[in-house]
């Protein structure tokens, strides 16, 4: 098994091969936080959030190995209000435990990340390279890289290509939106309804996964606007971006409600945005509705 993606180009490639190959091989050592570190840690993130022991957990061992990487400046996640510092050029954003709500319940959980050139906050467009890890019955690993997404097996730390060119299905045939409906805009509610005709739904409370079956099967998966919060829940740099980065590079489209979740510049670490990602036609619809 080899943890090389492609033979790195430049400094920049380099360092970003070196991350992913230090997110690869903590995956371990978080799975086993998951099995060991289960119980409420007392604490609550940034964004208000409630944290479990395996979200600090992970947010340790991620800041530790991706940290020690030459030619990484910064290390920021969803779990910590300030950013950690090193030397180096390039910055990594991490939502270290995606869905661990869904700890207790034993459901879909993972770890997303995006390497940037430019220092959170920024835009999208900054973006190197994004991936996502899902704990499930396999360990799998999703890498978005240079307009490219490719998927491997992580087993002991190694990663082994199952599929070299991930792309979303041109027929879509899954949907999944948070929030609940009572908490909906009009807007969204029409194009809901639709979809809700349209398609199977496949909904299990941790965005990672509901995105992966975007990926797998075709589709849409929102997270929008709400009558009572506007600004949306998903944070930007932790969660949308790189997930958005991942759907266009596989031949979806990503928005905000307007356009593309990479142009977005936010102005604050932890901002948050709507988000809606799939095939491009939905997320035109999706558009269309809300204008």
């Amino acid at each position: 098994m080899s943890k090389s993606l492609d033979a790195p180009a430049t400094e920049a490639d380099r360092t970003v091969a070196q991350v992913i190959d230090a997110i690869t091989d903590t995956t371990t050592d978080v799975r086993t936080a998951i099995a060991t570190e289960r119980e409420h840690h007392g604490t609550v993130n940034p964004s208000g959030d409630e944290q479990l022991a395996a979200d600090v957990r992970a947010d340790e061992l991620f800041e530790q190995r991706v940290l020690g990487v030459d030619g990484v400046a910064t290390y920021a996640s969803e779990e910590r209000e300030e950013v950690a510092t090193a030397d180096g050029r390039l910055h990594v954003a991490m939502d270290p435990l995606d869905g661990s709500s869904n700890l207790e319940p034993n459901s879909g959980m993972g770890t997303i990340f995006g390497v940037y050139s430019e220092r959170p906050p920024t835009s999208g467009r900054n973006l190197l390279a994004a991936g996502f890890v899902i704990y499930g019955p396999v360990t799998s690993m999703v890498v978005a890289r240079d307009g490219r997404v490719r998927e491997y097996v992580v087993e002991d730390g190694d990663r082994r290509l199952v599929d070299d060119d991930v792309t979303v299905p041109e027929d879509p045939t899954v949907f999944g939106f948070g929030g609940g409906v009572d908490s909906w805009t009009d807007d969204f509610q029409g194009y809901a309804a639709e979809i809700r005709q349209e398609l199977k739904l496949r909904y299990g409370g941790a965005m990672i996964a509901d995105i992966n079956q975007v990926l797998t099967y075709g589709g849409v998966f929102a997270y929008p606007a709400l009558q009572s919060r506007p600004e949306g829940k998903l944070r930007v740099q932790f969660e949308g971006q790189p997930m958005a980065y991942i759907v266009e590079a596989a031949g979806g489209r990503s928005s905000d409600g307007s356009g593309s979740l990479l142009d977005t510049d936010p102005d604050e670490l932890h901002a948050r945005t709507p988000l809606h990602l799939g095939n491009p036609d939905l997320i035109d619809r999706l558009e269309a509705q809300l204008r």
